[in-house]
């Protein structure tokens, strides 16, 4: 099977390739090799390379960011699904088209299932429910939508707290995370291993066409940072964490709106997918455990 993979150099992408199973020929694909906006290129690509699946994992992903640059972030986010769903039309391919649950509202109280109507409440949301639409216009395509994603490499919420922590810590200072908002953390290794079995599960017949994958359990932010804290203690990559006050959503204004409740309904997708979920916490102990120490 041979896979065209965008966002190699992001953390899914250095994820995904950590993972490539046996059998699968890939084409690994960064900003320098494939800009996502260039959607000419994008088609191109497909021409070229006549993939059996396109792996979209690529994104415009700064979410407060979209806000002042909607045309960019849906450039990428939808313009380049809708790009290779018209290219593999042609050339027999299939797309996994890798989402998020910022394409709900938040406002249910309770876990949303695969097939519930999107929301979006801002403009990163809005442009990845686009990209939903564009690539399931391809028979055959499918979406996997998660949360909260984070690993060992990138930019992303657990590396970030940890270089907090010491700082914070060292300066005897509380750092001050939102409580009032809840999901499920994701670590990279699980999404990749995800992304990987819903290519591999068959035909249209035997599968969904979208799928959620998170790991195990709710959070909040607070809940998370909390965990980063004393897991990275535990781990030896802080002396000590700081001590983490919760904050709302009103003490900590962004210029995109967040939804408050994301958690995501995974039961018939790990069904389909056969995967176990293992909790958050174990799964961050695991990234933790790939990660260098952190100096404040």
């Amino acid at each position: 099977m041979k896979v065209l993979l965008t966002g190699r150099e992001g953390q899914l992408g250095t994820a995904l390739q950590a993972s490539l199973p046996e059998g699968v020929i890939l084409i690994a694909t960064g900003r320098s090799e494939l800009d996502l906006a260039d959607h000419a290129a994008c088609r191109q690509a497909v021409r070229d390379h006549r993939p059996d699946w396109v792996l979209n994992a690529g994104a415009y992903t700064a979410v407060d960011r979209a806000e002042s640059e909607a045309d960019r972030a849906m450039a990428i986010n939808a313009g380049a699904p809708q790009a290779f769903a018209e290219a593999l039309r042609d050339t027999g391919g299939r797309l996994l088209q890798v989402s998020t649950d910022f394409v709900f509202n938040g406002a249910q109280g309770s876990p949303y299932r695969p097939d519930q109507a999107l929301d979006p409440l801002g403009v990163y949301g809005a442009t990845k429910a686009a990209g939903e639409t564009a690539a399931l216009a391809l028979p055959g395509a499918r979406v996997l939508r998660t949360s909260w994603v984070y690993g060992p490499v990138g930019k992303n919420f657990c590396l970030t707290m940890l270089r907090l922590h010491a700082m914070k810590a060292a300066a005897g200072e509380p750092l001050g995370v939102v409580a009032d908002q809840v999901g499920c953390p994701t670590a990279t290794h699980t999404l990749a291993a995800a992304c990987w079995r819903a290519i591999g599960i068959g035909t249209d017949a035997d599968g969904p066409r979208t799928l959620h994958w998170s790991d195990a359990g709710a959070s909040s932010w607070y809940d998370f940072a909390v965990a980063i804290g004393e897991l990275g203690v535990a781990a030896g990559l802080l002396e000590r964490a700081a001590e983490v006050s919760p904050l709302t959503t009103a003490d900590y204004p962004t210029p995109a709106q967040r939804p408050s409740y994301s958690l995501l309904d995974c039961t018939a997708s790990r069904q389909s997918l056969a995967m176990d979920p293992i909790h958050w916490r174990a799964s961050l102990a695991q990234v933790l455990a790939e990660v260098p120490p952190v100096t404040p």
